[in-house]
C-alpha cells in the first residue's frame, strides 16, 4: 500500500466529532434501542487495509459478536468475566448496550434457572431472520443452544443437548447454525469433537478422537512474550474455531492451540456417517495461527484471531496466510465476523488477564471493546499489488 494513500486519511468532520463527544457521556446502559447513527458512513472516508476504528467500549468483556445485514450488533458476555445481570447484549452506542432479546431472559443476582441464560458464549446467525447462541450451563450443569428472532425477539427455541453428547463439564463454545437444512454445529473443547445437532428433533452426536480437533504440541500460547497458563498448566485447547460455507456444504474447524485448518463435508455429519468414511474426507485447508476466532466469508477466504501476535489473520483464497493488521489494542480478540459494510468485527476481552488463566485475580482492565477492521475486497487488493509491482 503506498504511503500516499495511507496520508490521504482526514481528520473526522466537525459534526462526527461532536457526535462522539456527546455519546462518550453517556451511561454504560441503554433503556432503548439506539442504532449506531452514522455506524457505516463511516466508511465513506478514504480507508487502508487493516484500518482498525472503535465500535464500543464496555466495562464487561464481550465473548463472540455477530452483526446483521442491517448493521445491529450483538454480542454475548463472556462467562469468564464473572456474574452479570446481562449476559446477551445489543450495542447501541459507542458506551451503551441493552440487555438482549429482554432483562426477562438474563440471569440476575446469580439466580441462574432453566428460564434464563446462564453462560453463553458462541453466536451465530442461521439465514433466516434467527440469531442463536451456546449456552455452557457452568451453574446449571446443562448445555443449551438458544434461538431468537432477530426482528421481534421472540425466542424460536431453546434445545437442551442430550447429557451423553455434551455431558456436565463439557465446554461447548462455538457454533455454525444452518436453519435452511434444519441443523447446527458446535465444538466442544473439553472433549475435544464436533456436535451435530438436529434443530427439530433435538437428537445429536458426535465426532471425536481425532488427531485434526486435538491441539498441536508446537502451537504454544504466547503473548507480549509470556507463555500463557489455563488452570495452572500450559494453555492447550483442541477444536474451538468453527466456521461454514456459504453453502453449507463445508465445515471448516482447527484447535485454538493448533496451525491447521481443516474441512470436512456436511452431509457426511449430518448423516452420521461411519467414523471411518468422515475421518478419509477431512481435508487440510491451510494454515492457521493460534487463535480463539474465525470467520469464513463468500468468496472463500477465512479470517482468523491471531493471539500470540495481537493481530487478525487471512487465509487467501489461494492458500497464503497473511497478516491483516498488528496492533496492541487487540488484547486477546476473541472471535471475528465479516458484516456486510465490509468491515470486519473483534470482540476483544483480555481474556489471558482472567482469573481462569492467571489463577488468581483478574488482572484485565475496562474498557473491553469491540472494534472493526478494514478487510478492502479481493479486486482493491488486486489492483494495489498491480500498483505496487
Amino acid at each position: 500500500m503506498s504511503t500516499a494513500r495511507r496520508r490521504a486519511q482526514r481528520e473526522l468532520p466537525r459534526s462526527l466529532l461532536l457526535s462522539a463527544l456527546m455519546a462518550a457521556a453517556l451511561p454504560v446502559t441503554a433503556v432503548a434501542h439506539d442504532p449506531l447513527q452514522g455506524h457505516y458512513q463511516a466508511a465513506a472516508e478514504p480507508l487502508y487495509r487493516g484500518e482498525i476504528r472503535s465500535v464500543a467500549e464496555l466495562p464487561l468483556r464481550p465473548g463472540n459478536v455477530t452483526v446483521t445485514a442491517e448493521g445491529r450488533i450483538f454480542s454475548t458476555v463472556h462467562p469468564m468475566d464473572g456474574d452479570h445481570d446481562v449476559q446477551l447484549i445489543e450495542i447501541t452506542g459507542p458506551h451503551s448496550y441493552r440487555a438482549w432479546p429482554s432483562p426477562q431472559v438474563q440471569t440476575h443476582g446469580g439466580d441462574y434457572t432453566d428460564d434464563t441464560i446462564d453462560s453463553p458464549l458462541g453466536i451465530a446467525l442461521d439465514g433466516q431472520g434467527g440469531l442463536w447462541i451456546t449456552d455452557m450451563g457452568n451453574h446449571l450443569g446443562k448445555t443449551r443452544l438458544w434461538g431468537f428472532d432477530i426482528a421481534s425477539g421472540e425466542l424460536i427455541d431453546k434445545i437442551t443437548l442430550p447429557q451423553d453428547i455434551a455431558p456436565e463439564g463439557s465446554f461447548v463454545q462455538d457454533l455454525e447454525v444452518d436453519r435452511e437444512r434444519g441443523v447446527a454445529y458446535l465444538a466442544d473443547i473439553a472433549t475435544p469433537g464436533i456436535i451435530t445437532l438436529d434443530l427439530e428433533s433435538g437428537e445429536a452426536h458426535r465426532f471425536d478422537d481425532h488427531p485434526s480437533l486435538q491441539a498441536e504440541a508446537s502451537a504454544t500460547l504466547t503473548i507480549n512474550g509470556e507463555d500463557i497458563q489455563f488452570g495452572g498448566e500450559p494453555a492447550s485447547v483442541g477444536v474451538n474455531p468453527i466456521t461454514l460455507s456459504a453453502n453449507g456444504e463445508t465445515l471448516f474447524y482447527g484447535a485454538m492451540n493448533g496451525q491447521s485448518w481443516y474441512a470436512m463435508p456436511t452431509d457426511l455429519l449430518v448423516e452420521d456417517a461411519e467414523r471411518d468414511d468422515l475421518a478419509n474426507a477431512i481435508t487440510r485447508v491451510g494454515d492457521k495461527p493460534v487463535s480463539d476466532g474465525a470467520d469464513t466469508v463468500e468468496d472463500g477466504r477465512h479470517f482468523f484471531t491471531n493471539l500470540n501476535e495481537n493481530g487478525v489473520d487471512i487465509l487467501t483464497m489461494d492458500g497464503r496466510l497473511e497478516p491483516l493488521v498488528r496492533d496492541e489494542r487487540l488484547d486477546w480478540p476473541d472471535s471475528v465476523r465479516l458484516a456486510d459494510d465490509g468491515w470486519l468485527y473483534v470482540a476483544v476481552n483480555q481474556l489471558h488477564k482472567a482469573p481462569p488463566f492467571t489463577g488468581g485475580d483478574d488482572e484485565g482492565k475496562a474498557p473491553y471493546a469491540i472494534l472493526k477492521v478494514w478487510v478492502g475486497d479481493a479486486e482493491t487488493e488486486e489492483a494495489d499489488e498491480t500498483e505496487e509491482d
